[in-house]
Formats: C-alpha cells, sequence, structure tokens
C-alpha cells in the first residue's frame, strides 16, 4: 500500500527531478572497513545489508567486468525452495520469503512473479524419490505437494502427456511457492540503496592479489592499486577457484559452462515454470512472451560463455518432447553461466582458511535463488565476525569431515 501511495504521489507531480539510480565512486580510498570482491547479486546484497542492518557503510564493491555483468547476467531466475536436506531447506526457504517482499523494500521493480513450479516424473523410483522430498519439504514447513497425471493437466495443459509417449509423465511434484524475477534488476536494486547509504562501487577493478600478514588477510591488490581491509568477502560465482588462489589455498570446486537460451516472443500459454527429471530440461514463459530454456551444466569443465553443441541439441530436442508444437519457433540468443559446483551441490560460505577472509562460493545452479538470504546472512557474519547458524553446515570444513549437504538430486533441471 505504501508503495502505491508514492507512486501516486509521485504521479501527480509537475515536475519530475532526475533520480539518476547509481552514482559510482570516483577514485578508490587507501582503506574500508569491508571490502567485496563481486559486484553481482550476493556481493551487491551483502553491502546493502551490511549498511542497513549493522550500519557499516564503509564498504567498498570491487568487480573486474561491470555492475551485475557476470553469472547474474546470466541466469534463468528460478526462485523456488524445493530441496532435499532439511539444511537446504531452511536456507533456500528464506530466501523465497525475502524475495516476496524484495522489490518494495528496494523501492526497484524485479518483475517477481510467484506463478509455481512443476516438476515432472517419468518413472516409478522418479515418483518414490519426488515423494520423499515432499515430505522433506512439509516437515520443513515448505509449501509442497504431489500431483497426478489429472492435476498437470491442469497445470499445464499445453504439456504433451500421452500415456504411450516413449517419456510418459506419471506424476510430478508442485511447488506453488517457486517464481521467477529479473536477474540483474536484483542486483541493481542492491546497488542502488546500498550507494543511497554510502556504498561504493568500483566497475573495471581486477583483483590481482590477496594482502595477508601471517593467517590475516589484510587487504587486496587490484589493478588500480592496493586496499587495505578489515574484513573481505569473495562472491565470485564461477570464478571462486581463481580468486581462491590468489589468497593461498583451493577450494573444492569444478567449473562448467551452464547453458540457457531465450525464443521469439509468443503469445502467452505457459503460466507455471515446468522442468522435467528425465529430459533434464526446464521451460518457463517470460512477461514478454519469451520461451526459456536451460538444463543441466556441460559436463566439460570450461571458464566459458558458451555452452558445447551437442549440449544444447538435446537440450531443443528434449524440450521438444515436452512441447512439440514449439518445433517451428525460433531461437533468439543462447548463452552460459559459469558455475563452480562443489561435491555435493551446496555452496561454501563462511570462514576459509586465511582469517577475515570470508567464503560465498560454490554455488553451481543455483545462486541466484539464494540472492537475498545469502546477503543477508553474510552481511551478519561479517559484522559479527561469527558464522550464523544456518550457515554453519555450509562450511568449507564439511568436505574434511565429511558433514556434506548432499544436494546432488536436488531438481530435475540445474537451475
Amino acid at each position: 500500500m505504501a508503495m502505491v501511495l508514492r507512486l501516486l504521489k509521485y504521479g501527480l507531480r509537475s515536475h519530475y527531478a532526475p533520480r539518476p539510480d547509481f552514482r559510482f565512486a570516483t577514485d578508490l580510498k587507501p582503506a574500508y572497513d569491508v571490502v567485496i570482491i563481486g559486484a553481482g547479486g550476493h556481493g551487491l546484497g551483502a553491502a546493502y545489508y551490511l549498511a542497513k542492518e549493522w550500519g557499516i557503510t564503509n564498504v567498498c564493491v570491487i568487480d573486474k567486468g561491470y555492475l551485475a555483468g557476470g553469472n547474474t547476467a546470466r541466469n534463468t531466475a528460478v526462485i523456488r525452495s524445493n530441496y532435499i536436506t532439511p539444511e537446504s531447506v531452511r536456507f533456500y526457504k528464506e530466501s523465497v520469503q525475502l524475495f516476496q517482499t524484495l522489490s518494495q523494500e528496494l523501492d526497484y521493480n524485479m518483475l517477481y512473479t510467484q506463478r509455481g513450479q512443476l516438476t515432472l516424473a517419468h518413472s516409478d523410483a522418479t515418483m518414490r524419490t519426488f515423494r520423499m522430498r515432499a515430505e522433506v519439504g512439509k516437515h520443513m514447513g515448505t509449501n509442497i505437494e504431489m500431483v497426478d497425471r489429472k492435476q498437470i493437466a491442469e497445470i499445464a495443459p499445453q504439456l504433451h502427456m500421452p500415456e504411450d509417449h516413449r517419456y510418459a509423465i506419471l506424476g510430478g511434484r508442485w511447488h506453488p511457492d517457486g517464481g521467477s524475477g529479473r536477474h540483474d534488476a536484483v542486483a541493481w536494486g542492491y546497488a542502488a540503496r546500498a550507494m543511497d547509504r554510502g556504498v561504493e562501487v568500483h566497475q573495471r577493478t581486477e583483483v590481482t592479489g590477496i594482502l595477508k600478514e601471517g593467517d590475516r588477510c589484510v587487504g587486496v591488490e587490484t589493478t588500480k592499486g592496493k586496499i587495505r581491509a578489515g574484513n573481505v568477502i569473495q562472491a565470485v560465482a564461477g570464478m571462486s577457484s581463481v580468486v581462491a588462489k590468489l589468497a593461498g589455498f583451493r577450494p573444492p570446486i569444478r567449473t562448467y559452462p551452464l547453458q540457457a537460451m531465450v525464443t521469439q516472443p509468443l503469445k502467452p500459454f505457459l503460466n507455471p515454470l515446468v522442468s522435467s527429471s528425465g529430459l533434464h530440461a526446464y521451460v518457463s514463459q517470460t512477461s514478454r512472451g519469451e520461451l526459456v530454456i536451460g538444463g543441466g551444466s556441460d559436463p566439460y569443465e570450461l571458464y566459458s560463455t558458451r555452452s558445447t553443441l551437442d549440449l544444447k541439441e538435446s537440450l531443443i530436442g528434449h524440450t521438444l518432447e515436452l512441447f512439440p508444437f514449439l518445433a517451428g519457433v525460433r531461437l533468439l540468443r543462447q548463452w552460459a553461466g559459469i558455475t563452480d559446483m562443489t561435491p555435493d551441490y551446496s555452496p561454501i560460505m563462511g570462514e576459509s582458511p586465511l582469517r577475515n577472509y570470508w567464503l560465498d562460493a560454490g554455488w553451481g545452479t543455483w545462486g541466484f535463488k539464494a540472492t537475498p538470504v545469502c546477503g543477508k546472512r553474510m552481511a551478519e557474519t561479517v559484522a559479527n565476525e561469527r558464522v550464523p547458524d544456518i550457515l554453519k553446515p555450509f562450511a568449507l570444513e564439511r568436505f574434511k569431515t565429511f558433514n556434506l549437504v548432499n544436494e546432488m538430486g536436488a531438481t530435475a533441471a540445474s537451475h
């Protein structure tokens, strides 16, 4: 209601003063309380919450590229919390709740829509697994349920559902809280409100080294000079291994491209997000009518924003198994993000082997949907120099103690 009144008041003005969204700082200061490497959703979210909730405004966000130009610009904007383990369900559930009011909080339109996610099962084994996941979700308070063929036909009547089909749809899992939003707008909103509070964002500023004194991080070395810092947050997504190497340690991360593509605009016909376990593909339709198509990460390790041809061909073929009438639709563009995959498909958050150097890494294909909770909890971590309970299961140390958070089968497709 408050946002509606602000819009009405703004609309009745006779004069509109220009208000730039972003006020970029020109020169780096020699020292900051916190330096954040990576100007994507996670880094900017942490900067915003540091300023808003903890009053820490002497913060610098640096990026070798430009604002929201990395993986934040290269994902398919799915928001959900239907995971397997209690640790992950609790974590992503908080993120979904934050997303629901984020546009109002930041006064920035993120095109957030909560339209549900439908995950299809093509075998009895998948149905059994889906029931297990649904029960875990219900136990943790997540809105999730099993659906049969009749209910699926009501949710997405455009699906190709003959009983004698090679990939016959036996049932599925319905997650009403699932939704989508404009990925780069989330980062832009965080950046704008963080800058309003005095946070500095520096583009085209690449980190070339980590300054250390003993076992402590005391700053970073960049292409524009050295910066001293009380704390440093690494939030660089697919480049996590590269930057961690500068800090002197090697995280258990492998890097793969994650393919996605967009078709020409069509008259809206698909409301929910639809994904398939057996076909390993997902399809959603944007507010502009474009179909967003994606699937799993590439099988080859690459630091590339272009995937391999065989994966693109199989992805299109699997999509046509679900929606055969799309065969004549033209593809407008395709791209790939760079995913930082851990052995258990869960992130690495919190302490690193270097004191005062905090990790926000290992997100693989699920970084966008965790943007608000990650920013909020990483800010809490740095402000208190203590990892909150919700992040403790995702510590780097779990790979030594084998307390893994196994999310390797958390979804039908990697998104």
